[in-house]
């Protein structure tokens, strides 16, 4: 279960993006052994957060080489097992199906999606399914739980640097509602979970949510007081950077994020409420605003997209 709520009134949203480009949309279930580790994506992607200038600046189109269409939208999973679909740019969100994975009345915690458009998400029990974005049907993994210690974790693929089309998972263990084990990375070919390290200064210790882009870089969504800290994770080494506090923005229950367009898109709810969705416009002037006061009705508790979306607004 995630953790954060708005508390600070906020303005809502004005304008939008231009939609993606289309092809056809994938089954979610193919090019499944991603891998790899990396650091910094190279080219100024490290060090700053919103829009990178390399692979973002030309359409938003970003890091999108045989990328569908599907795999472009960011995707969120409830608390009642239900996936949608999310257009950040219409603010739509699409009802695809109920997952069926065999967890044992576990429930979702978190979710990434890959590159081929297959999300990942990770149970209340620390299991880890494949779940695709067509039909919302689940596959096993044969990922052992609480490989070192980590159970609920925040997670989200990275590619490995700006040019690359491979990519990482990595995820954090979450404790209880602040406290975190640190980044670690898994291994899809093995299913095997390796630790990177804590996070630094502040933020050591902290649980987080992750997001990462098509253009090398991964972000975490720290559950600080009393205002929560977004800031930039060094994949090798797990040091952050770039903190930034998120005025009026404040751990609770219900909470997820992604990174989408070149703007960092917040999904909270104070308890059993529909969920809210708010974007910090990193791509302009940092405001933060309401782009969805009601979901429709569900609450989001993982929140997952893949290294093809658009790393700067679509023109």
């Amino acid at each position: 279960m995630r953790f954060l709520v708005i508390v600070a009134p906020l303005l809502v949203a004005t304008g939008a993006l231009v939609a993606c480009s289309s092809s056809k949309p994938s089954s979610g279930f193919e090019n499944e052994n991603a891998s790899g580790s990396g650091g910094f994506g190279s080219s100024g992607t490290s060090g700053a957060l919103g829009s990178s200038g390399a692979s973002g600046a030309s359409g938003g189109s970003g890091n999108q080489t045989g990328c569908s269409e599907a795999a472009k939208l960011v995707y969120v999973v409830s608390d009642s097992n239900e996936l949608y679909s999310f257009r950040p740019d219409t603010t739509t969100f699409t009802r695809i199906g109920t997952l069926s994975c065999p967890s044992g009345g576990a429930t979702p915690n978190s979710m990434a999606v890959d590159r081929s458009g297959t999300a990942w998400v990770n149970f209340s029990d620390g299991g880890l399914f494949k779940v695709s974005t067509s039909d919302a049907s689940c596959q096993a993994t044969g990922f052992e739980k609480l490989q070192s210690g980590f159970e609920r974790f925040g997670m989200a693929f990275a590619t490995n640097s700006a040019s690359s089309q491979d990519e990482t998972l990595y995820v954090v263990g979450i404790e209880g509602l602040n406290g975190g084990k640190g980044l670690a990375k898994i291994d899809l070919a093995t299913m095997k979970l390796t630790p990177i390290g804590d996070f630094s200064g502040s933020l050591r210790g902290q649980g987080a949510e992750l997001t990462g882009t098509g253009d090398g870089r991964l972000f975490g969504f720290f559950t600080t007081q009393p205002n929560a800290t977004l800031a930039l994770i060094n994949k090798a080494t797990g040091a952050t950077s770039s903190n930034r506090d998120l005025n009026g923005v404040n751990t609770g229950q219900a909470w997820a994020f992604s990174f989408w367009g070149g703007d960092f898109w917040f999904y909270t709810s104070p308890g059993a409420v529909p969920s809210t969705v708010t974007r910090q416009q990193a791509s302009a002037d940092n405001s933060i605003t309401i782009a969805k006061e009601d979901v429709g009705g569900f609450r989001i508790v993982g929140a997952g997209v893949s290294t093809c979306a658009p790393t700067a607004p679509p023109r």
